[in-house]
């Protein structure tokens, strides 16, 4: 029998992309041998990635940036020049910008690399201390060589406001050092902990002026860096170019014939030839091939057997939710295919719907058979535990409960969902298990450093990392991150601060899709119960039953009021009319009240920057908060708001730079 028309143009097509696919590997080794050129920065490769080199050819954090020659690196929302790079030390030398021009910065923040790649070189940095605000003292004014570590006074204007500042060498004990500020300095304002090279410490303190210190903050300070340094030199002895695979976030060697964990050299026990690309390629179009015919051969087979006493064996589809809606537009259920009990087991497949496939034996060991001591927290459908692949990558397992009936659903859910979208700010998805497992199993991508809601009043709340711009910053990624799903026509429907997570860089992972649902194009709504976390139901949808992207809307304009306030959605603690953080919101906007509501650490009154934007991002809350959805905007129209506020935030500390040195040029 010979093959049919449409057999010879699939099989045409397979041929056609195989050496497509087989010349990625060669692409990416030649965008990685691209190195960075920027000002007195040349030459320079991995870990660093940013102009010409994309990113994974480098590591997560070391994006550098090009501004009029001057290379510039952001760590922990905070942006640093780079004075110098020494890739064999591992050594990174940079200087605060918001201290190169004055030493009265707009923003005083204390430098910080917690959860970060970086890490203070102790041996060439030393810590001084800035303090503003503070009562002049004349034993200090006239001696600019205080034994007790003080230097002259220096004259500051922040926030149009004129103060007098030192700084304090920490060449005091630490058992004194309370004592040296109280007894010299008596009450200040304001104090900022910043770090310089310990070579000029010794100019600071004899010759103790504000010229010396600002050369001082201009020369910066040394970090070290740890980004798989060695598996890089391993890579590039072997001829390969160092990268980092975005899908698991792990070290990738680029070689000409291929990506590999470690370098391009063959493992005597291997002994395998260097055409892994070839070899994948021949594989995946031989076996597609081989599935086409055997489908023909079954087709034929049929075509040939009576039609009556035919049974068919089919798996179960996922059970429907109870209490769901008949009237439901779609169900995930329905595009879900079936297959041959008798003849198809799951678990010996790679991939299931494009999602890979582990054994329930795999996962086991990697949570030391879910070990109470990794869990790291409980949802309404099941747990989560820390787990490590046999691959070394870090993992986060999601344990679905037995007791559960909507497990199916939500398992299906999300790996229906899942192969969908890709984007920088949603949880990667790694694996399942097979549905006839043991148990039922999710495995996501490890984030190591809490959600939001942990930072703002949780377990971390006192870590004090979540300042005004960071907060910022996780507020315009997370609406990046639903924009890009409307998009997608995916409605996330339980969007929450514990749901969005956060890297060691703190960039946002939006993380659970256990309640998402895909939106039929061309509709504005669809009909299901009610879903999702009190405190964050859009009030529209509890009402009606109609869910629409607007519902994501209004839950994401609760994390807006939470990101100002630090305050949860829900407390029962509050006033009864401020329990639910919606209302409290708008009730404090109704009545001109904010200051009321936002979180005092963010210094809303003293601040006059930061007043106006918590403000805007109030009044965006508050539409997003709007009880009709038709009058709430888009994640599209909410972005760009965001994306202006952000914009607005850089303006301004440029302006307020610049005027800083105009004042500074009138009195000298």
């Amino acid at each position: 029998m010979m093959p049919p028309p449409w057999f010879i143009s699939i099989l045409t097509m397979i041929l056609s992309l195989a050496p497509k696919s087989m010349s990625a590997n060669d692409e990416n080794a030649s965008s990685c041998s691209a190195r960075i050129h920027c000002g007195d920065i040349q030459d320079i490769g991995y870990p660093f990635w940013g102009l010409d080199r994309p990113e994974s050819c480098g590591y997560p954090g070391f994006r550098l940036n090009c501004n009029d020659d001057n290379p510039e690196i952001t760590i922990m929302s905070a942006t640093y020049r780079v004075v110098h790079i020494n890739t064999s030390s591992q050594l990174l030398q940079v200087a605060r910008m918001d201290y190169t021009e004055s030493i009265c910065p707009t923003y005083l923040l204390n430098s910080s690399f917690n959860s970060t790649p970086f890490a203070y070189n102790r041996e060439s940095t030393l810590d001084i201390w800035l303090f503003y605000g503070c009562q002049p003292l004349t034993d200090v004014q006239n001696n600019s060589t205080s034994t007790q570590g003080i230097s002259s006074q220096f004259e500051c204007t922040i926030n149009e406001t004129n103060i007098i500042g030192y700084y304090l060498t920490r060449n005091v004990s630490e058992t004194s050092f309370d004592t040296v500020i109280r007894n010299t300095l008596g009450s200040c304002n304001y104090s900022v902990s910043i770090q310089v090279m310990s070579s000029e410490v010794p100019s600071l303190e004899e010759i103790g002026n504000s010229d010396i210190l600002e050369e001082a903050l201009s020369l910066g300070f040394e970090l070290r860096w740890s980004a798989n340094d060695s598996m890089c030199k391993s890579c590039e002895d072997s001829g390969g170019q160092c990268g980092h695979d975005l899908i698991t976030a792990e070290f990738t060697c680029y070689c000409s014939d291929g990506s590999y964990p470690r370098d391009c050299r063959l493992t005597p026990q291997a002994g395998e030839k260097k055409d892994v690309g070839l070899r994948v390629g021949l594989g995946i179009a031989g076996a597609v091939i081989a599935g086409i015919l055997i489908g023909i051969g079954i087709l034929c087979f049929k075509r040939r057997q009576p039609a009556a006493g035919v049974k068919n064996k089919y798996l179960p589809t996922p059970p429907s939710s109870a209490g769901s809606s008949t009237t439901s537009t779609t169900h995930l259920s329905q595009t879900i295919p079936s297959y041959p009990t008798s003849n198809y087991d799951i678990e010996k497949e790679s991939t299931y719907f494009g999602t890979h496939v582990f054994s329930y034996q795999e996962l086991e060991e990697a949570t030391d058979n879910f070990n109470p001591a990794k869990q790291l927290g409980e949802g309404g459908f099941g747990t989560v535990y820390y787990g490590m692949l046999n691959d070394r990558r870090e993992v986060a397992v999601k344990r679905l409960y037995k007791t559960n009936f909507k497990r199916v659903d939500q398992y299906m859910n999300e790996i229906e969902i899942f192969p969908r979208i890709r984007h920088p700010n949603l949880v990667t998805l790694y694996g399942c298990t097979s549905k006839r497992s043991t148990e039922l199993l999710l495995v996501y991508e490890y984030i190591p450093n809490g959600t939001v809601a942990d930072h703002l009043y949780g377990k971390l709340s006192n870590s004090g990392f979540l300042t005004w711009p960071i907060r910022l910053s996780i507020a315009v990624e997370t609406a990046n991150a639903l924009a890009h799903l409307h998009a997608s026509d995916i409605i996330h429907r339980d969007v929450k601060t514990a749901n969005i997570l956060l890297d060691n860089s703190f960039k946002v992972k939006v993380a659970d899709f256990g309640l998402s649902r895909l939106f039929p194009n061309g509709v504005t709504h669809v009909s299901t119960a009610p879903q999702g976390t009190p405190g964050y139901v859009d009030p529209e949808y509890f009402q009606c039953y109609q869910l629409s992207e607007k519902s994501d809307v209004y839950s994401y304009g609760v994390v807006l009021f939470e990101l100002i306030s630090a305050k949860p959605a829900v407390d029962t603690s509050r006033h009864r009319d401020d329990i639910n953080l919606a209302n409290m919101g708008m009730n404090r906007i109704r009545n001109h009240a904010l200051h009321e509501l936002v979180d005092p650490s963010l210094r809303f009154e003293n601040d006059y920057a930061t007043k106006k934007m918590v403000t805007a991002m109030a009044e965006l809350a508050s539409r997003c908060l709007q009880q009709e959805r038709n009058l709430r905007p888009s994640m599209e129209q909410v972005l760009q708001t965001l994306i202006g506020i952000q914009g607005e935030q850089i303006g301004l500390q440029k302006a307020e730079k610049e005027n800083v040195r105009c004042r500074r040029q009138e009195i000298s």
